[in-house]
């Protein structure tokens, strides 16, 4: 795997995500209540933090929890709630030593369909079904892995020329497209949370 990617717009967070399968997977896991951009420069801020160019699954799974909350939680932070998110990080890289031997790649790898891969997606720890949907479709539409049934799997998030996730930035001007509609879902969101409070 070595593709050029452009979601954290930081060249070296971009070029680990571009070549390193675990990278993609943790900056996925990040991306949940704080900027886009902020979670897949995550992966890159610990692998510097732990003094490599890369993260490696067993090492993680294997390290002091309190040091690993630590080490997410000096400035910058890697996410707003690091600790949770260090936890949430060392059970997806124990899962993969468990039934991946650490191999992040290995999750799609020899996946015969789209829908085994979000099945396997979504048994990754931290991945709900919507998570694993537009993991699916990054993996598609970016990082060149399409089983048969990839897009159906992907459901709206494999749409072609659609911006509604991760797995559609191509650089600044589409990461600002997808960025309005994720505002526009959560505006449609909210107006229906009030309207049904006034029922």
């Amino acid at each position: 795997m070595d593709v050029t990617l452009r979601i954290a717009q930081d060249p070296d967070a971009d070029a680990l995500l571009g070549r390193s399968p675990l990278a993609a997977l943790v900056g996925m896991l990040l991306d949940q209540q704080i900027p886009m951009e902020w979670a897949f420069k995550g992966p890159a801020t610990i692998a510097q933090r732990l003094g490599a160019d890369d993260l490696d699954a067993h090492e993680i799974a294997a390290y002091d929890p309190e040091a690993f909350a630590a080490l997410l939680s000096g400035k910058p932070a890697v996410h707003r709630y690091p600790g949770s998110m260090a936890q949430r990080i060392q059970q997806l890289c124990q899962y993969l030593v468990e039934h991946y031997d650490g191999d992040a790649e290995a999750v799609w790898r020899d996946a015969g369909s789209g829908r085994e891969l979000l099945k396997r997606l979504q048994e990754l720890p931290g991945f709900g079904k919507q998570k694993a949907q537009i993991f699916l479709a990054l993996l598609g539409k970016r990082l060149g892995v399409r089983p048969d049934g990839w897009q159906e799997a992907a459901g709206d998030y494999g749409q072609p020329g659609a911006f509604r996730s991760v797995a559609d930035i191509t650089g600044p001007e589409s990461l600002a497209k997808v960025r309005a509609h994720k505002q526009e879902m959560k505006a449609a969101a909210k107006a229906a949370k009030a309207a049904e409070q006034e029922k």
